[in-house]
């Protein structure tokens, strides 16, 4: 795959790609956000592993000349039927949540984050879940497909997207996939979401 005169490579993460991985984390959120300085999406990646919700197959890294300069993941993500919480067992989760997203900062906008999306949907699509939820900037997120997630009822209960609704969205992986869910964001599930 080509992005900006740049051969990547995106396959799925390997053990081995960890500390590479970690280090990528904490460049990403401390020089390109104002609200982490990575250590707790570091936790949450590792709290992701840890849980019922991990899928290996749909967690990805891409690499420009043997490094890692970009990673992400899909896990699975039960709705809530309340604002309060609750998730049942979340093993027969029909979404998938995207998150976390990083690019190493020394390529930022170069296409990069866009490249692994694109390819990673389509992975979502092609393993057979029905939606993909997001909390992120939906001026980036709104321009790989991603609508604010009131628009499938789906709604945010707490957090940033309660201040600015429009950066929690969904995705469906093909049309009227999404229709007949409907719940909640409440990510009781995790410590460090």
């Amino acid at each position: 795959m080509r992005v900006m005169n740049k051969k990547i490579t995106i396959r799925p993460e390997e053990h081995k790609d960890y500390k590479s991985i970690v280090s990528l984390i904490l460049r990403s959120f401390q020089e390109g956000t104002d609200y982490s300085d990575g250590t707790d999406i570091i936790a949450l990646v590792e709290e992701i592993r840890d849980s019922k919700y991990y899928i290996p197959e749909l967690s990805f890294v891409a690499e420009l000349n043997n490094q890692v300069v970009g990673h992400f993941l899909f896990s699975k993500f039960p709705l809530s039927s309340t604002r309060e919480g609750g998730h049942g067992d979340g093993a027969d989760s029909e979404i998938v949540m995207l998150a976390p997203v990083s690019v190493h900062a020394d390529y930022f906008r170069q296409g990069i984050g866009t490249a692994m999306l694109n390819m990673g949907i389509e992975k979502v699509r092609e393993s057979g879940y029905k939606g993909i939820t997001v909390e992120g900037n939906y001026k980036f997120y709104n321009q790989v497909g991603f609508r604010t997630s009131s628009e499938f009822n789906i709604f945010p209960t707490s957090g940033y997207p309660t201040k600015e609704p429009r950066c929690l969205m969904c995705q469906e992986t093909y049309d009227g996939s999404l229709e007949g869910i409907h719940g909640y964001i409440v990510y009781d599930m995790y410590f460090n979401a």
